[in-house]
C-alpha cells in the first residue's frame, strides 16, 4: 500500500477525519516507517465545511481516489446518508472492483453501504446508528457491538477512537506488527486491539471491566511457554475455576484459553519480525510447543505461514538496532484489550 485517498464532504467530522490524517498522512520516516502518498479529495475542490462550523480548503478532486491503494471514507451527517454524491459512490465501487482497500470511520459506513458494496457482508458503525443502518440497508449484516469489522478488503469501524483501531489493524497487515507498534506508541494509544478472527471482529471493553485480573494476565504474559490451566489461573486469582472463567469472559470477551492463544500468536509475530530464531524455538518461546502447531495457529488466525509472515515483515539487523522495543507496560496495555479467537 503506497497511496491513500481520504474523501471528505460537507459536514465531515473533524476528529474522525483527523484519525485518517494521523494514521496515514504523517511523515514517520525517522522511525523507519514508509511514507504514504496521502491526499485529501472531494467531489468539488474548494472549501469543504465541517460539522463544527469551520471549513478546510481541499485542492484535489476524486481523480486520485481512482488510483489509490486505500480509500478512506470520512463520516457524513445523517441528512446526507440517503443522498450521497454519486461520484463518491462510483469511487467506492471502483475501489472494491479493483481490490483496493476501503476503510470507513463511524457513519462513513453509510456511504460505503450506499455504494452497494456491503450487501451480503458484515459491517459496523457507531452503536447509536446501527439500527438505522440495518433498516436502511437490510442486505448488510450490521453488528452494533464491535469496534471494527473487516470483510474482504473493506473495513468499517464504530465511532471516534474505534477508527484508530481500524487504521492500526490495516497498518498491521501492510507494515507488520513491529512498525505498527511504533506508530501506536507515537500516537500514545494501545498498539493492538485486533480480534484475530477470520473477519477480524473486535468487541469493545465492557464498562465494568475489573482490574482484579490484571496480576493474573500479567503473569500469563510472562509465562507463555507454560501449559497454563484454568485451575492454575483461578488459584492465582483466589477464585474458584468457575468464577474465574466467568469473570475473565466478562472482562475480556473471551475464554482464558482463547485469550492466551491470541497472546501467543502476537508474541510469535514479534519474534518473527525482530529475531532470527528458528520456528521450533519461536514455537517454544510462544507456548505452542512445536513448529507444526505454530503453523496451524498462524494459518487459522492470520491466514498465512510463519515463514511467509517473516519474509514480509522481518526487520533488518540495522532496523532492529534502531527500533525501540515496547516496554512490558506498553505491551500489556495492548494485550489487556485484546479479544482473541473464540
Amino acid at each position: 500500500m503506497k497511496t491513500v485517498a481520504c474523501i471528505v464532504q460537507d459536514g465531515f467530522a473533524p476528529f474522525e477525519f483527523g484519525v485518517a490524517c494521523e494514521a496515514f498522512g504523517l511523515d514517520r520516516s525517522d522511525d523507519g516507517i514508509p511514507n504514504f502518498d496521502f491526499r485529501i479529495v472531494t467531489p468539488e475542490p474548494g472549501a469543504v465545511s465541517s460539522k463544527m462550523g469551520f471549513s478546510i480548503n481541499v485542492e484535489n478532486d476524486l481523480a486520485f481516489a481512482y488510483e489509490a491503494d486505500l480509500v478512506v471514507v470520512s463520516p457524513v451527517p445523517h441528512q446526507y446518508w440517503a443522498r450521497t454524491d454519486e461520484r463518491v459512490l462510483d469511487v467506492i465501487r471502483d475501489a472494491v472492483a479493483r481490490d483496493a482497500w476501503v476503510l470507513s470511520v463511524c457513519s462513513g459506513s453509510f456511504v460505503v453501504a450506499a455504494a452497494g458494496v456491503l450487501d451480503g457482508r458484515k459491517a459496523t458503525t457507531h452503536w447509536m446508528y446501527a439500527q438505522k443502518m440495518a433498516e436502511m440497508y437490510p442486505k448488510v449484516d450490521v453488528d452494533p457491538d464491535v469496534l471494527y469489522v473487516q470483510d474482504g478488503r473493506i473495513i468499517t469501524s464504530a465511532g471516534t477512537a474505534a477508527g484508530l483501531d481500524a487504521c492500526l489493524h490495516l497498518l498491521r497487515q501492510e507494515l507488520g506488527a513491529e512498525l505498527t507498534n511504533k506508530i501506536a506508541r507515537r500516537m500514545v494509544v494501545p498498539p493492538q486491539r485486533d480480534g484475530g478472527q477470520a473477519q477480524f471482529i473486535d468487541k469493545p471493553l465492557p464498562a465494568t471491566t475489573s482490574l482484579s485480573l490484571a496480576p493474573v494476565t500479567d503473569w500469563m504474559l510472562d509465562n507463555l511457554r507454560l501449559d497454563l490451566t484454568v485451575e492454575q489461573l483461578a488459584s492465582k486469582a483466589h477464585m474458584s475455576p468457575r468464577t474465574f472463567a466467568r469473570r475473565f469472559k466478562a472482562d475480556f470477551g473471551a475464554t482464558p484459553a482463547a485469550w492466551l492463544s491470541r497472546q501467543r500468536i502476537i508474541h510469535a509475530q514479534r519474534l518473527l519480525e525482530s529475531t532470527d530464531l528458528g520456528l521450533d524455538r519461536i514455537a517454544y518461546e510462544s507456548g505452542f510447543g512445536s513448529a507444526a502447531v505454530l503453523r496451524q495457529n498462524f494459518a487459522r488466525v492470520l491466514g498465512t505461514t510463519p515463514t511467509a509472515y517473516r519474509a514480509r515483515f522481518s526487520c533488518t539487523t540495522d532496523e532492529r538496532e534502531m527500533a525501540d522495543a515496547p516496554t512490558s507496560a506498553e505491551a500489556r496495555v495492548g494485550a489487556s484489550v485484546l479479544e482473541p479467537v473464540a
